[in-house]
C-alpha cells in the first residue's frame, strides 16, 4: 500500500506500508538507513551490512510485519518496522516470557529510524500511529510494546542539550516496565568488540 495524504504530500514524501516478503526489495536501504542513524547517540551502534541483512530477514518471515517505508524524491529517509511478538526470535520474547506475559497478545513496535533533515516533521507520531492501526487491524493484541536502551546520564558521548524520548513516548500513551529487562549486544563506535548494552520496555494497552 502507498499513501501519499496530506503530511506526505506536504513534504514531497511518499509513504509506503509493506508486509512481508513486500520488504525484501528495501533490505539494503533499510539495512543502510538503520546504520546511518542508529551511529548516533543513544545507540553509536558501529554496524555492519550482513548484520543488518540476518536482522531484517525477521521481518521477511512474519506475514504480519510492516515497514513504514518513507522516500523523498526517490530516496528512503525514514522507516519503521514491527511485527508480533511471538514472530521475534526467543531473544526479545525472554523478558515477557520470565515475567509470565502471553508473547501472542503483544505486538513488538521495534525501530522507527529517520535521517536528520526529515525530522521534526511528524513522522514519529505517523510511525506509531501506523504501528498501532497495523496492530488492531490484525484483532488479536491487546498490548503494543518496544524496547529502549538505558545510557547513563553522565555517558561520555551523550551530546549537550539531549533530551530523551520519554515525554514523546508518554505522549503516545506508553508506560516504562522496568521490570522488563533485558540486555541486548552491540559494537559502539569506540568498542573494539561487541559489549552488554542494558534495555528495558515500555508498553500501551491496545
Amino acid at each position: 500500500r502507498r499513501r501519499r495524504d496530506k503530511l506526505a504530500a506536504s513534504f514531497s514524501m511518499d509513504i509506503q506500508l509493506l508486509s512481508g516478503q513486500q520488504i525484501a526489495p528495501w533490505i539494503d536501504a533499510l539495512a543502510e538507513l538503520r546504520i546511518r542513524v542508529f551511529r548516533d547517540f543513544p545507540y553509536l551502534y558501529d554496524g555492519s551490512r550482513e548484520y543488518e541483512a540476518q536482522y531484517l530477514s525477521t521481518y521477511l518471515r512474519s506475514a504480519d510485519s510492516l515497514c513504514v517505508l518513507v522516500q523523498d524524491q526517490g530516496q528512503v529517509v525514514g522507516a519503521s518496522t514491527a511485527l508480533p511478538l511471538a514472530d521475534e526470535t526467543d531473544e526479545f520474547k525472554q523478558p515477557f516470557v520470565e515475567q509470565g506475559w502471553d508473547c501472542e497478545r503483544i505486538f513488538y513496535c521495534a525501530e522507527s529510524v529517520v535521517l536528520p533533515a526529515w525530522r521534526g516533521k511528524g513522522l514519529g507520531v505517523r510511525f506509531f500511529a501506523e504501528r498501532e492501526y497495523h496492530a488492531r487491524r490484525l484483532g488479536r493484541f491487546d498490548w503494543s510494546a518496544f524496547c529502549a536502551v538505558q545510557r547513563p546520564a553522565d555517558h561520555p558521548r551523550r551530546p549537550a542539550g539531549y533530551q530523551p524520548l520519554d515525554a514523546f513516548w508518554a505522549r503516545r500513551g506508553y508506560q516504562h516496565h522496568p521490570e522488563l529487562a533485558t540486555v541486548y549486544h552491540w559494537r559502539d563506535l569506540d568498542e573494539t568488540e561487541d559489549s552488554a548494552k542494558p534495555m528495558s520496555f515500555w508498553l500501551k494497552e491496545l
